[in-house]
């Protein structure tokens, strides 16, 4: 579109001149890496991503066999009756003790078990459990990188604002000279009875306006401050834009960003949504296929009763008397797995046809905000051709009017009208640039090329 800036760079140099001070100076990059480091919020979801990285560890962990050691030392009665039942919990079982009466005299038993138990075949279970472990790793992550760019972008919004509003207080800083020239010219001229000494009172007005629209400037910048340093942590009375680097005649910058629908982290984190419930599909489907068991123990018992029922000293059964092993493959299915796993398969369902439904919905406000974002462009580049024409007019005006005014050729009214002419010109290039920059960015952040506005800004 060309530079639209041209015969207007006095201006803007003055406007970098008079914003010159000793604060130390941020690029948008460094305060972007200082989000990083402080915003509470990326590092909660840091650590999530950092959990989710030890739940895949976990999960590969868990297809080890179990291994248990167990050391009962009992004293108790031993009377039994011959029949099964069912050992619900934790229920006390006696070996032996069939006799015609009871007998409360004690008995001591000692009895060490180790058990191992593998799932020998589990047909695809367990790579199914690590795929979703994974999965929702990506999902962490997504949603650490959504966070991460949504405040890059908030951040470089603020960076854009409050160099906006810089440049407007230096517009300010000029208007309120031209005022403090204008009041010291008619100073002057009443002194020496040229000029009534009512237009020294108008003039001082003016004057005084000038400096209100400079204080409500300057409060808006401290206030954009005050936002910046809740994302950087950064004090705002030690934040300065470095206006130094020209950005603001720099805006030959490529509009024609394209939507990245795979890179870009708004659409990320419910594709990665849509992928934990595809997996999980499958994890439903595998954890209620059958499961081939290899489970093996050995134990030792000791008892104060003899095997002819004889009860000897308590201290006989501290000790091992029989040992025993065993070693079984066992073939386990609940024989209504097959209701459960549909009643999990539909719940998963509905759940993904949710998921498919956010993810085109984010699609559509993505595609929405680049639309808005592009109109704003072509309606500012338009005007940017135009507002250089309207700034040097109203320089070349107010000059002119001075001039007129110090000969006595019009009155006040005329010049303070110059005046505001060339201010609000000034304004005007000064908002639709920055206009011109927030759209950029707008299109850039829905289009999911925020990281290359950037850069391209640095």
């Amino acid at each position: 579109m060309g530079n639209p800036l041209k015969g207007i760079c006095c201006f803007v140099l003055a406007c970098m001149a008079g914003i010159a001070n000793a604060q130390q100076h941020y690029s948008l990059q460094s305060l972007i890496d200082s989000s990083k480091h402080y915003l509470p919020l990326l590092k909660q979801k840091q650590a999530l991503v950092q959990a989710s990285d030890a739940s895949i560890t976990e999960t590969r962990h868990s297809f080890l066999p179990s291994l248990k050691a167990s050391e009962q030392l009992n004293i108790a009665s031993n009377n039994s009756l011959a029949g099964s039942l069912f050992t619900f919990g934790i229920t006390p079982s006696s070996s032996g003790g069939i006799r015609a009466d009871n007998t409360l005299q004690p008995a001591t038993a000692n009895v060490a078990v180790l058990y191992s138990e593998y799932e020998l075949v589990n047909f695809g279970l367990n790579n199914a459990k690590l795929q979703t472990a994974k999965s929702y790793q990506e999902l962490f992550k997504a949603d650490l990188q959504k966070d991460e760019y949504s405040i890059q972008s908030n951040i470089a919004k603020l960076y854009l604002n409050i160099l906006k509003q810089q440049y407007r207080l230096s517009a300010d800083q000029q208007n309120i000279q031209r005022y403090q020239s204008i009041y010291t010219v008619i100073q002057s001229l009443t002194a020496s009875g040229l000029k009534p000494g009512a237009d020294s009172s108008l003039a001082l007005a003016e004057l005084s306006k000038t400096k209100i629209n400079y204080n409500q400037t300057f409060g808006k910048i401290n206030e954009l401050k005050e936002q910046l340093s809740f994302f950087t942590g950064i004090a705002a009375q030690q934040l300065a834009i470095d206006t130094t680097s020209g950005l603001f005649r720099k805006i030959s910058l490529s509009t024609n960003y394209t939507m990245d629908s795979l890179g870009n982290p708004l659409l990320s984190v419910y594709t990665s949504k849509k992928n934990l419930l595809t997996v999980n599909e499958n994890l439903i489907k595998k954890s209620f296929l059958p499961k081939i068991m290899l489970a093996g123990s050995v134990w030792a018992r000791g008892s104060s009763i003899q095997y002819n029922d004889q009860f000897k000293s308590l201290s006989t059964g501290l000790g091992y008397q029989r040992f025993n092993y065993a070693l079984g493959v066992a073939f386990t299915y609940n024989l209504l797995n097959g209701i459960y796993k549909k009643d999990k398969l539909t719940i998963n369902r509905f759940q993904l046809q949710a998921s498919e439904q956010e993810l085109q919905q984010q699609q559509l406000v993505l595609k929405n905000a680049a639309a808005i974002a592009n109109n704003m462009l072509n309606v500012t580049q338009s005007n940017l051709l135009e507002l250089p024409v309207q700034l040097q007019s109203a320089e070349a005006v107010y000059n002119q009017k001075m001039a007129q005014y110090k000969a006595g050729l019009i009155s006040l009214i005329d010049l303070t009208n110059a005046s505001f002419v060339l201010y609000r010109s000034q304004t005007d290039y000064i908002e639709t640039i920055g206009d011109w920059y927030l759209a950029q960015l707008d299109k850039a952040t829905a289009t999911g090329n925020l990281n290359q506005f950037i850069q391209t800004i640095q």
